[in-house]
């Protein structure tokens, strides 16, 4: 069948979708395919990037491979900027990021490229030991497939958007075979509307990613815990100091993550910013080697005991292994908290591609096996060290993609743990109620949020930043020159359809306005013609619109002056139009309501 032919029964089949079938079983068909590629996708990279890791590791004896780690990440970060430089050609970093600009900006549409670009790319960046995880490029990855299926079939924004989502979904639900998170994450980090139309087709898609999972990686959780200790009432205290410390080491990540991304981002030049980049990281890969990739190996030994293997390889290891204290035990544990941030960051500023799933998940790790081994070293207690990493893991990824249900789910599908949900909850929730506060953005949506380009629950605030009102200007109002006479000024009446008039100067410098309301009766006085001017009969008003103003700006100007029309000026004072208070809401209104339910 050539081309032309397999077009032509493509375009039959998606008019027999909408015809026959109807758009809410057409968006249910396609969610299922969105759900089949972008599962596919997460589960070829996972193998991939599992394989690139034991081929790198087989390689060299036991021995030699920390010397390694040195050139590793400088290997892989350089191959990922001459494959972004030279053949995807755009920005692929902070994939969920990308990803909720194409919600908030573009109707939900993302380019061809990001269908395969940044799991490619995050492959080589994660396989040669970048301290970041894959899971944000397979969302983008996801996202995309869905975004472009939409595409095919015409759907509008809101149906993209929903497909875009459903394409998340079935990624996050195939890595982590954990089908509730990956939808709770749609709706709370996503922003998608929790609603009858949009959770059936995410539940598909959620469904169809964890089966294909457990096809082809096996039915068994990615942590399988057996040393869950039932919870507790008396251990609450404990898990609310986890929150709180979860809290500080997540404002700390966040703080390290943009502290290193403003430094790497003075230096201009792609490949000296990936060699200084990856050689600090190849430092830190070799005085700590659990730093290197994922980190999921390294939580697994946390959770079933093996805390000695966190040294291996490490030139520290013999120091440890000859005069190992429990105090050093306890300070290795929390500079690893610490430098975390560092790897993961150097990665992705020096030109690395990956996302912060895995680092937050890490770090979490770490950080609760910190609490419960500080309290029992030294408050005699004898806390679960599992339940207290699972739980940290909860508070230190809500606190930096403040997605407090996301990680609760997440932890629970992860471990099978639904037994400490309460334990999940607390953390989280004490972690939220502490970051949210001094970081109010996540780490994916702070910039977009800065400059307007987030997309809330809040469809009003949203409608706000969407709106672009500079498009609704009109420029109907006759204008016409302060020394004008009334005579010129009812011949200008004569040829308008509007009783307002601007006044100007030679320069078109916005100088004030006509009413004709003001003046019926002296227009009527002929022997006024051509004795008064406009100078005379024109006002000032007390509001304009500045051509710089935002949309909450505008509309708060127009609640305040309670007027229906404003005119529009630029710095300079030059007059541009004049804005409409009427059009301004219709426009308003039809946006809310395209983007609500029907």
């Amino acid at each position: 069948m050539n081309l032309s032919k397999m077009k032509e029964s493509f375009i039959k089949f998606r008019r027999y979708s909408k015809e026959r079938l109807g758009l809410p079983n057409t968006l249910l068909l396609l969610s299922f395919f969105t759900g089949v590629f972008g599962a596919t996708a997460a589960i070829v990279v996972k193998n991939l990037l599992h394989f690139t890791v034991s081929t790198l590791h087989n390689a060299f004896p036991d021995a030699q491979q920390n010397y390694f780690y040195l050139a590793f990440p400088l290997m892989g970060i350089l191959l990922t900027i001459f494959f972004v430089s030279r053949f995807v050609k755009d920005h692929i970093s902070h994939g969920v990021s990308i990803v909720l600009k194409a919600i908030s900006k573009s109707n939900g549409n993302l380019r061809s490229h990001n269908m395969y670009s940044s799991i490619v790319a995050s492959s080589i960046t994660v396989g040669f030991g970048g301290s970041v995880g894959l899971e944000a490029p397979m969302v983008l990855t996801g996202s995309a497939i869905g975004s472009n299926l939409a595409r095919l079939f015409n759907l509008n924004a809101k149906n993209t958007t929903l497909l875009l989502a459903c394409g998340s979904t079935a990624a996050i639900a195939a890595v982590f075979k954990a089908p509730v998170a990956a939808i709770v994450f749609a709706i709370e980090v996503l922003m998608i509307d929790f609603t009858a139309a949009s959770i059936l087709p995410l539940l598909v898609s959620a469904a169809t990613g964890t089966v294909l999972s457990m096809l082809f990686l096996g039915k068994g959780v990615m942590l399988d815990i057996n040393s869950i200790v039932p919870f507790t009432i008396s251990n609450v205290p404990l898990y609310i100091v986890l929150g709180v410390f979860t809290a500080a080491v997540s404002i700390y990540f966040l703080r390290v993550s943009r502290a290193v991304d403003k430094f790497f981002g003075k230096i201009k030049h792609p490949y000296l910013k990936g060699i200084i980049g990856s050689v600090l990281l190849g430092v830190l890969i070799f005085l700590f080697p659990v730093l290197y990739g994922e980190g999921y190996e390294s939580i697994k030994l946390l959770v079933e005991g093996q805390t000695t293997q966190l040294f291996k390889n490490s030139p520290i290891f013999h120091y440890f292994a000859n005069y190992k204290t429990e105090f050093l035990f306890i300070f290795y544990i929390g500079i690893i908290i610490l430098f975390k941030g560092f790897a993961s960051s150097f990665t992705l500023s020096s030109g690395g591609i990956g996302g912060v799933f895995a680092p937050s998940l890490f770090v979490g790790a770490f950080s609760g096996f910190f609490i419960a081994t500080l309290s029992n070293t030294y408050l005699g207690t004898s806390l679960p060290a599992a339940n207290f990493v699972l739980a940290g893991m909860a508070g230190v990824m809500t606190g930096i993609m403040h997605s407090p249900v996301t990680s609760i789910f997440l932890i629970a599908e992860l471990s099978s743990g639904y037994g400490l949900l309460i334990p999940l909850m607390i953390t989280s929730s004490v972690s939220f109620l502490l970051v949210k506060p001094i970081e109010k953005h996540s780490i994916y949506s702070k910039k977009l949020a800065e400059k307007g380009e987030l997309k809330t629950h809040n469809k009003d605030k949203f409608a706000m930043h969407k709106l672009d009102w500079h498009k609704l200007i009109e420029h109907n109002i006759l204008t016409i020159t302060k020394e004008s006479s009334l005579r010129e000024y009812t011949q200008l009446i004569a040829r308008s359809s509007r009783n307002l008039f601007v006044v100007t100067d030679e320069e078109n410098h916005f100088m004030g306005m006509l009413s004709m309301d003001d003046h019926r009766e002296t227009i009527f006085k002929q022997e006024l013609y051509d004795t008064v001017s406009v100078r005379e009969l024109m006002f000032y008003p007390d509001t304009v619109a500045l051509f710089t103003d935002s949309s909450e700006t505008i509309i708060k100007k127009f609640k305040e002056s309670g007027h229906y029309n404003l005119p529009v000026i630029d710095q300079e004072h030059h007059y541009i139009g004049f804005l409409s208070k009427t059009h301004l809401l219709t426009v308003y209104k039809d946006f809310i309501a395209e983007d609500s339910e029907d």
